[in-house]
């Protein structure tokens, strides 16, 4: 008789694995497929790159840093932030030294952006010190 108990008690334990096994990896594959989807959807970038006036200080320089990272958290149409610095050793980007690469969904994403106060404030507060700014957008292909 135990052998029998032995036997059905093994079974019952290995299909409850199978049918959590199959629950894990059906997850894994819908959330693979939904970040396929986020990756193969068009993305509008937003690249802002500043040269800085030599008469801006160092912590000049670094309240337009702080303002500027502090805009993905004050406006939501924000999806995809980074920055940093050139360090480039071909020398060819022209006194422009910060890079500031913003991701939005469409073009009224962007264009809210542009037109936010919170962007404009920025806009304020950057102005007094940048020499020369370049910006690009493009959709993501």
């Amino acid at each position: 008789m135990k052998p029998i108990i032995t036997l059905f008690a093994a079974l019952l334990f290995a299909s409850c694995g199978e049918q959590a096994k199959k629950e894990t990896t059906e997850k894994e594959e819908e959330k693979t497929v939904k970040e396929t989807e986020a990756i193969d959807s068009p993305k509008l970038r937003h690249v802002v790159l500043f040269k800085f006036k030599e008469t801006s200080s160092e912590e000049e320089i670094q309240q337009v840093e702080e303002a500027f990272n502090a805009l993905p958290s004050k406006i939501s149409e924000i999806k995809g932030y980074e920055w940093g610095m050139n360090n480039s050793p071909e020398n060819l980007n022209k006194g422009l030294t910060h890079c500031y690469f913003l991701t939005f969904d469409s073009e009224a994403d962007r264009d809210t952006y542009l037109t936010h106060p919170d962007h404009v404030a920025f806009g304020d507060i950057a102005g007094p010190h940048i020499a020369d700014v370049t910006v690009v957008d493009y959709w993501t292909k």
